[in-house]
């Protein structure tokens, strides 16, 4: 087999596409971003990384909260929209129901399957024109109908996911195994 050397790269698949929030000049705003990742399990940690021109990191800073939306796929057309326009030109939160959770600051979105509510821990400055965002997730919201035992499930919501390098949207496949289980059948001989 032979490995071809490509250029470094971001080359992680697929990445969850999500909808940030965040009160800017007293009115909901929300981007689509893609980086996005889980950092902590306990307490539950989630961080974002953001251009430092997108209007929504405005009000992630001044009130220190900013929400996770997760679209499903059937809202593709409308979360490739909230990222192609800036909340400095259009009114997004007119595009949307909206609710507001403990925080009171962090606008969430009712038409997505599932909300997190985050306080802002930590800005890091990446020097590179983004800013990582580090919020503590004080709590989760989800449609009975996206439930499985009072969880998220994976096949009832249908989360949107992308791939950077040559700028798609994907659905998620099928199930092909249980993790911390079906490892347990390697043999390495």
């Amino acid at each position: 087999m032979i490995k071809n050397k490509i250029s470094p790269g971001i080359y992680l698949y697929p990445m969850p596409i999500v909808i940030i929030g965040a009160n800017v000049k007293g009115k909901a705003n929300f981007m689509t971003i893609a980086w996005c990742s889980i950092v902590e399990h306990k307490p539950p940690m989630i961080s974002i990384s953001a251009s430092k021109t997108h209007y929504t990191n405005i009000g992630i800073n001044k009130n220190q909260t900013f929400s996770v939306n997760i679209p499903s796929e059937d809202m593709v057309e409308l979360t490739d929209y909230i990222g192609l326009k800036s909340g400095r030109d259009i009114d997004k939160s007119s595009l949307f129901n909206i609710f507001y959770g403990e925080l009171q600051t962090a606008p969430m979105i009712e038409e997505t399957p599932i909300n997190l509510e985050c306080k802002l821990v930590k800005t890091i400055d990446m020097n590179k024109g983004h800013d990582l965002f580090i919020g503590e997730i004080v709590q989760a919201y989800a449609n009975e109908e996206y439930l499985t035992n009072g969880i998220p499930d994976i096949k009832k919501f249908f989360p949107l996911v992308f791939s950077i390098n040559d700028n798609n949207y994907w659905k998620v496949g099928e199930h092909i195994g249980r993790a911390w289980s079906v490892g347990k059948k390697y043999n390495s001989k």
